[in-house]
């Protein structure tokens, strides 16, 4: 994956880094992934830095969680988790729209 990262759902919204990663199945039973994902920031204050997401997402659920396992430049050392919700997906085209909220310490 390589995608905007934004502060909002809509097309308009501020465009602050990228979401870079992989994505595989991780279920035979449901729509469960294994996730690695990097936020990747591009301006202000956090420019260069970025936050590392590895593990389990249960694609279907209204709120996963996977931790956080690390950071670099102002995101260093850290530690913490992400719940991802789905706020728009197109069937069709396997498009969607997922707010990450993070909840983390670093140093």
């Amino acid at each position: 994956m390589d995608n905007l990262l934004t502060l909002g759902p809509e097309l308009s919204s501020k465009v602050v880094g990228k979401s870079q990663g992989f994505y595989g199945m991780a279920s035979q039973e449901e729509v469960g992934l294994l996730m690695a994902m990097n936020f990747f920031f591009t301006t202000g204050k956090y420019n260069e830095s970025s936050i590392t997401i590895l593990g389990r997402n249960a694609a279907f659920d209204h709120v996963r969680e996977m931790p956080v396992i690390g950071g670099s430049g102002l995101f260093r050392w850290a530690r913490g988790y992400v719940q991802a919700r789905t706020d728009d997906l197109d069937l069709n085209s396997g498009d969607a729209t997922v707010e990450y909220t993070i909840y983390l310490m670093h140093y």
